[in-house]
């Protein structure tokens, strides 16, 4: 099921908010975990149990964990134990812990290496080893890149503390597959979802309202931007090798724009359906293309992505004691920006590494991952150099010329990054970058660009779709809340512009004859 059929938009969501408000508070989080369940079942199938699977053994691992910490309490308060006694029983229980939170990394990673990354692995071997391992037939659940990860880090949460361990199975099952976020997140943290999940809200028609304008929002960018724009994407990449330097360029930059809208929208689209029950959804998106740098953009692009590798893989790997170690050896022997930079350098390969490779099962994946591991470890190496040039050129680099500079810059790198992420192979997109600058013709492109099967009327809908994006981001980035303010306006206002975004949307919108609905492109990572 799609956040965009009309079957989930007029028939499955309006029932399940109907039963949720007419039902006493205390039973409406059994209606989001029922609601998940068969949407998740009509999308999955038997696979259902795959996702079931994941659940219970991070719930038996959280009862596992409070059962040594309830253990760890009752001996520890003997009367008579010595300090010593007390530090050696937090040290076995610690260890006891660490070794549930690695055997639940291990099922539940092992089991995504398997289905997501098993053909990869036996075809790298046969390529090294000359064999011929037939590949296998595996199909990979819905959102199983996502929930593995928030299911994790429930995990692992407790193991810190950060949130106890929860005793009622339907509430840790409906934490890991709550149907809003399922197909591409966000990905959740048990302390600020959970509780939210579970109370049961109030009808809030503001709240509400505000739901369906970011639904509304996401849909747009969806249906009139991403959907379109993807028809001419994917006719250059699937020709890229007959198509001249200047197709490839706009093919790249719709890419870009398709990607965002996509995403994005999707992700409003999440935290509308949520806020219509009165579920706050973490953010994924800040207005990435405002970015700097490369390392603002990630700050900005799939924040709880983000914000898992950072808190997960980073922080445990940079703090570790033989980072502290080297740290102070580098401080002693090179200074102190070597000190801090070479635990970072280590941390972030992994970090980049992993971020390439939960994309996909390719190559082109990690290659895509350690290209902006490179960028990054580039611009750190070389920020002293840059701010001595900006110095001796006079150069603020506080200054709006300076700002556009960077923003731009940034672009270029993304873009880049971007004709890598799509391409079909590592080698088309090295040919797609080689004939940008070696075979560009303007008047190839003027005679060849409607060729890919877009009418010029598209691609004035969506230039005028990218600056919109561009208008509210600017706007959103000047501290305007947009959502608040159309709410505060006069009513007949207010409603013009609600049915002006519906009258684009089914006008302009990418549907009708011969189109099908598209699945989201994150869902596909």
């Amino acid at each position: 099921m799609n956040f965009k059929e009309n079957i989930f938009l007029i028939a499955f969501l309006p029932i399940v908010l109907l039963l949720y408000y007419i039902l006493p508070k205390k039973a409406r989080w059994g209606v989001l975990l029922a609601s998940s369940l068969i949407f998740y079942i009509l999308s999955s199938g038997i696979f259902t149990f795959i996702m079931l699977g994941t659940s219970v053994t991070i719930y038996v691992a959280g009862l596992l964990m409070q059962k040594i910490n309830d253990n760890f309490k009752k001996q520890k308060s003997i009367e008579g134990i010595t300090k010593e006694e007390k530090k050696l029983l937090k040290k076995k229980a610690t260890n006891r812990k660490k070794l549930v939170v690695l055997a639940i990394v291990i099922i539940n990673f092992g089991l995504l290496l398997t289905l997501k990354y098993g053909n990869f692995f036996l075809g790298t071997i046969n390529i090294v080893f000359g064999t011929a391992i037939p590949p296998l037939s595996l199909i990979l659940p819905l959102g199983i890149s996502f929930y593995t990860l928030q299911a994790v880090s429930y995990v692992i949460d407790v193991y810190r503390g950060t949130c106890k361990a929860d005793k009622n199975f339907g509430r840790v099952l409906l934490f890991v597959c709550f149907f809003p976020q399922i197909i591409e997140g966000p990905i959740g943290r048990y302390d600020k979802l959970a509780g939210q999940l579970y109370e049961g809200h109030s009808f809030d028609y503001d709240k509400f309202m505000k739901g369906l304008q970011l639904m509304l929002w996401g849909l747009i960018k969806i249906m009139v931007i991403a959907d379109r724009a993807g028809i001419f994407v994917g006719n250059v990449f699937e020709k890229i090798y007959d198509a001249d330097g200047s197709i490839i360029l706009l093919g790249v930059l719709l890419y870009t724009i398709q990607l965002y809208a996509d995403f994005s929208g999707c992700m409003d689209l999440v935290k509308g359906i949520g806020q219509l029950f009165g579920i706050e959804m973490a953010d994924n998106f800040r207005r990435p293309f405002f970015s700097t740098s490369v390392n603002e953009f990630w700050r900005r692009w799939h924040i709880t992505l983000g914000a898992w590798l950072r808190d997960y893989i980073f922080y445990p790997i940079s703090l570790s004691k033989f980072f502290a170690n080297l740290s102070a050896k580098a401080k002693k022997n090179f200074g102190d920006f070597l000190a801090k930079f070479l635990p970072s350098a280590f941390a972030l390969f992994f970090v980049w590494f992993i971020n390439g490779l939960w994309h996909g099962a390719e190559v082109k994946y990690i290659v895509y991952g350690l290209y902006y591991y490179v960028v990054m470890m580039l611009g750190l190496l070389f920020e002293p150099l840059f701010v001595k040039i900006t110095n001796a050129l006079h150069i603020s680099r506080k200054s709006k010329p300076y700002f556009v500079f960077q923003v731009i810059r940034t672009f270029l790198l993304v873009n880049l990054g971007m004709l890598i992420f799509r391409a079909n192979t590592l080698f088309d997109a090295w040919y797609a970058l080689c004939a940008i600058f070696s075979k560009f013709n303007g008047d190839i492109f003027a005679t060849s660009v409607l060729s890919y099967k877009l009418h010029i009327y598209d691609f004035v809908v969506i230039a005028i779709g990218a600056v919109a994006l561009f208008i509210v981001g600017v706007l959103q980035e000047r501290g305007h809340h947009l959502r608040d303010e159309i709410a505060k306006k006069n009513i007949v206002i207010r409603w013009i512009i609600y049915f002006v975004a519906l009258f684009i949307l089914v006008i302009v919108g990418a549907y009708g004859e011969g189109y099908r609905v598209a699945d989201f492109l994150y869902a596909q990572f």
